[in-house]
Parts: C-alpha cells; structure tokens; sequence
C-alpha cells in the first residue's frame, strides 16, 4: 500500500548485524545455523536438513549486507511443517512487528471464509449494498452496483471504477484515506468505462476484469463487520489469530474506527509464515482447524487474470517461480515494499520476506530474486 500521503513511513534503525542478539538469524560467524525455538508453536530444524543449501543462504546474507537488495528486514523460512530459517537485517528481531502493507488484504480473505462457516456471512454471492442501508442512496446511482458481490471484491474485479496503479483514477487509495467514511467513499465511486485496448469481464479468463482495488477491501471489513456484529479485530482475535498462537498484533483505522482490512496489519514475521503454513496445511495449525479446506483450495485457484504471467485467487496472488530449470507454483500474499508471504505446495514450504523498500521501482523484482536465485536455487531435496 502506499501511504506516503497517509502517514510518515516507519523508519527501521541502523544495521548493527555485529550486536545481533540471541533471538536473530546471525549465529555461528554468519552461518546458517538452525532458528531457536520460542516456543511459539514452531519446532525447528535445520535448512540443511530441510534441503536448502546453507552456501546460498549465506550468499544471500552477504548479499543483502553488501548493498545488492535494499531495505530487507526479515527472511524466515518453513519446511516440512518446521521453522528452518530466519535472519533479521535491519538491526531488529523475531519480536519485531512488520508492516507488510497490502500483503495482509489475504488475512481479509481468511476471515471472510470463517464468517461464511460459521453461517454469519450468506456465501460470496452475498451483495454488497444491503449490508449500508445507512449509506444509500450512493453517489453516481446505477443499477450494477446492486450486483456487486462480496466475492467481486475479493476478487478485485467489481465494475466500480477503482484502481490504485491508475494515479488518476476516482477509486485510489490514496484518495479513500483523507476521507473520513472509506465506505461511503467506496460506494460513491461510479462504475468504471472500458478503453477500446483494455479487455471487458466478457472478454477475459473467468469472466472477470482485474483491477486492483484496496477501497472494495476496506468495504469487506465494514461487510464482516455488519455480518458477525462484531469488530474486525475483535472476531480476527477469537477466531484465527488465538487458534494460531498470535498474541502481538497492531491494526490501523480510518477516522470513524473501521479497522483497514486492506493492508497495513502488523504481524511478527513468525506470525505471517503460521498463517501461510495454516494455509499450506489445507486450514488447520498443529493438528486444530482454522478454516475449511475447501474455503483454502477456492481462495488459492485463480478467479481473474492479472497478466500473462499471474492470476489472482481471492485476495491471493498465484503464479510460478522459476528457479534454473525449474519452475515452482505458489500462492502468495504480496504487498508494497516487496514484501511476500509464498506458499509452495509442491515444495512442502513457506517463506515470508519482509522489506522496509516502500513506493521504489523493482521492489517487487528483489523479492523475488531472492526466492529464484537464493532460496529455490539448489534445493536439494
């Protein structure tokens, strides 16, 4: 997410990797040595033991200290089911909490599934505008906004006109936050034209024309709001952060207290790779099920195209990474600063890379070069 109109971006100290305490990845002279267990739920082992090849685990260090990737915070790694690496680069550590940005809208993708098991959400075919007849009429009245659908926002292909990588399009973001109400500023938004270039739901894979649209998933938590009658992070709490173990946790909220469910949640990186691993798992953590697997198998297949390369599930992204001669499916959260929470089914493991490098061209590009060429390359097992 971008919120350099929003807020002050969060600076990170200085790198003192040569004071690293106990709870950080440097151990052993810089070796890749297995993580200590805070027993937090995870076991641990080894990312030698795991397959990994400690030599490009510690190129990847030297790498990231000499400059060649900018502003990494964390890189923590699961295999296997078991904690197998962790390093912190900006001077913090496994306490820290990371500000993943829009990496989190996928934890709104999760509740959504919980509320709908629970019987408190009707389904994804549930509409939209029922849930505010506080809010209505909207601005810019038409009939296809009556249509529009919970699942049309997790999918980010609702025909509002809405697009946070279009500066000048009504719906961007960073329009929504100097708004006091970000749900009425949602509804208001008219529906969106096509260009002759640009290709319409009838004309694209799935029947739905991506655009990417934060306003549609800070609705959602007014939606899961409405729907269970309870706060978003008072059912997050209850419902899938204490089941998983995650005591550490810090919302933002618009000015009339809806909390954002469209990025911006801060989570220990331990945290962020249980959820993946939750995930990975088919919704259960340690054996106690969170979420239904069918919910995990519907929100991780794709439902709309990004581009030639990339699909898009429900508030997951999905897409595979090459590696050498070799090329790995995943389904991962992603947010600015490059910032990824992956999930790589075939490979049995989780990695969550966290960066500081917010609102930078090749952001994301870093990331995953630390995935291709670091992480995936030479995996041994």
């Amino acid at each position: 997410m971008q919120w350099n109109r929003f807020r002050a971006l969060v600076l990170f100290g200085p790198l003192l990797f040569c004071c690293a305490s106990p709870l950080r990845g440097q151990q052993n002279g810089g070796q890749a040595a297995a993580p200590r267990s805070m027993n937090d739920g995870w076991p641990v082992a080894s990312a030698s033991s795991a397959g990994l090849s400690t030599e490009r685990l510690q190129a990847m260090e030297a790498a990231i200290r000499g400059g060649e990737f900018k502003k990494i915070s964390s890189i923590v790694i699961a295999r296997h089911g078991k904690l197998v690496y962790e390093n912190y680069f900006d001077g913090s550590d496994a306490t820290a909490l990371r500000d993943t940005r829009s990496a989190t809208k996928s934890i709104t993708d999760i509740l959504a599934g919980i509320a709908i098991e629970k019987g408190l959400l009707s389904g994804v075919d549930a509409p939209i505008l029922p849930f505010f007849p506080d809010k209505q009429p909207p601005q810019n009245p038409d009939p296809r906004k009556s249509k529009i659908t919970v699942e049309d926002f997790l999918t980010m292909s609702s025909l509002l006109e809405c697009d946070d990588w279009n500066d000048f399009s009504r719906g961007n973001e960073e329009r929504m936050y100097i708004m006091e109400d970000w749900i009425q500023f949602t509804l208001d938004l008219p529906i969106r034209g096509f260009a002759p270039w640009a290709k319409k739901p009838s004309e694209s894979p799935y029947g739905r024309s991506f655009s990417y649209c934060t306003a549609g998933v800070a609705t959602l938590g007014g939606v899961l709001e409405r729907a269970t009658k309870t706060p978003v992070p008072e059912f997050a709490a209850k419902n899938l952060f204490a089941p998983l173990g995650i005591q550490k946790v810090e919302w933002q909220f618009s000015s009339l207290g809806l909390a954002l469910t469209g990025g911006g949640l801060r989570l220990q990186s331990h945290d962020l790779l249980k959820l993946g691993q939750m995930y990975l798992n088919g919704g259960t953590w340690n054996g106690s099920r969170i979420v239904s697997d069918r919910w995990v198998k519907t929100s991780t297949q794709p439902h709309a195209r990004i581009d030639e390369e990339t699909e898009y599930g429900y508030l997951w992204w999905l897409k595979s990474f090459k590696a050498g001669e070799k090329s790995y499916g995943a389904f991962f959260m992603s947010g600015n600063g490059g910032n990824k929470v992956a999930v790589f089914p075939s490979l049995d493991m989780v990695v969550v890379l966290t960066s500081t490098n917010y609102n930078t061209r090749g952001m994301h590009e870093q990331t995953e070069k630390l995935l291709t060429d670091y992480i995936l390359a030479f995996m041994t097992q």
